[in-house]
């Protein structure tokens, strides 16, 4: 397993004189449930501030309003759901092929909640789109009901766990207690190997392992990364919704799994960093991580129009 925390940290591409939004990603977030809106709105504006082109939330129709008042920027696409209010098999009845041929990149998860309906949602999802796909939150709980198919993914996939999710995946592949209690683990090495077994359940190659917490682990088969920016202020809801929007913009724009893993978590943990000095890790808010990517972003890519 090599060890690539040092290696300088991958950069976006420049941006074309003539380029236009379809160059820089469409991305197409699936999640909510009712009272848990927040999620995907945190997720869907740290997509766009992380440079994708065009944002779409699919989501219970029954939140769509409320979604769709947070920013004016995304598009959000009201799906048929349960009577409460989730995501259920009928919803994918409503994803119009044309959305999903026009996606370049898919998030899975934010605001999702884990019942017999999204459990479904999440199987067919997983399984049938090629696209690169991050998945969070009760994405992961629900592909842990469905260990196989983190074996045999059908396109690049980034799992963003913290480690009590960790352990459920873990557990699901296989019940060794000992490999998923070292997720929990304060020791880096240790954290280190949990998430490069888990990535290495997956023979491709293609799944990307984003263990969360203090001193995130990023793992694919043969190389792991720690990242060191961030603090405990971070430890709020809704952070991680920002984290799958971060990574799933920097894929829109064509850097590979490994490379927006990476980058994703040095500027996620970099604009909490800029927020707590500002406003005291006590009153940080996921809201402010948002706010602060853009100044992130500029202090780790070249200024626009210098080498």
């Amino acid at each position: 397993m090599k060890e690539l925390t040092n290696e300088p940290l991958p950069k976006l591409p420049d941006r074309q004189v003539h380029s236009h939004k379809g160059n820089y990603g469409r991305a197409l977030l699936v999640g909510g449930s009712v009272g848990m809106a927040g999620a995907m709105a945190l997720a869907g504006k740290s997509t766009l501030r992380s440079g994708a082109g065009l944002v779409t939330l699919a989501i219970p129709e029954m939140i769509q309003e409320i979604v769709a008042g947070f920013d004016p920027c995304y598009m959000t696409l009201g799906l048929v759901g349960s009577d409460d209010g989730f995501l259920g098999p009928i919803s994918l009845l409503e994803l119009p092929d044309e959305v999903l041929e026009k996606t370049d990149v898919c998030a899975l998860g934010p605001g999702l909640r884990c019942n017999e309906e999204t459990k479904r949602v999440v199987e067919r999802l997983y399984r049938t789109i090629a696209k690169p796909m991050v998945v969070d939150a009760d994405g992961l709980n629900c592909l842990a009901l469905y260990p196989e198919l983190l074996a045999n993914p059908p396109g690049p996939r980034i799992l963003t766990p913290h480690p009590g999710e960790f352990m459920r995946l873990a557990l699901a592949v296989d019940p060794d207690w000992d490999t998923a209690l070292e997720a929990r683990s304060g020791d880096a090495h240790h954290r280190q190997r949990a998430a490069a077994w888990l990535a290495s359940h997956d023979p491709s190659g293609q799944t990307t392992i984003v263990l969360k917490g203090a001193g995130t682990v990023i793992a694919q088969t043969g190389q792991v990364a720690t990242n060191r920016t961030g603090n405990p202020g971070m430890a709020t809801g809704g952070s991680g919704d920002v984290l799958t929007g971060v990574i799933t913009g920097l894929l829109g724009q064509g850097l590979t799994p490994w490379e927006a893993a990476r980058l994703g978590t040095h500027v996620h943990g970099l604009a909490g960093d800029l927020a707590a000095n500002q406003l005291g890790q006590i009153s940080l808010l996921a809201s402010d991580l948002v706010e602060f990517l853009p100044v992130a972003f500029q202090s780790c890519q070249p200024r626009e129009g210098n080498p």
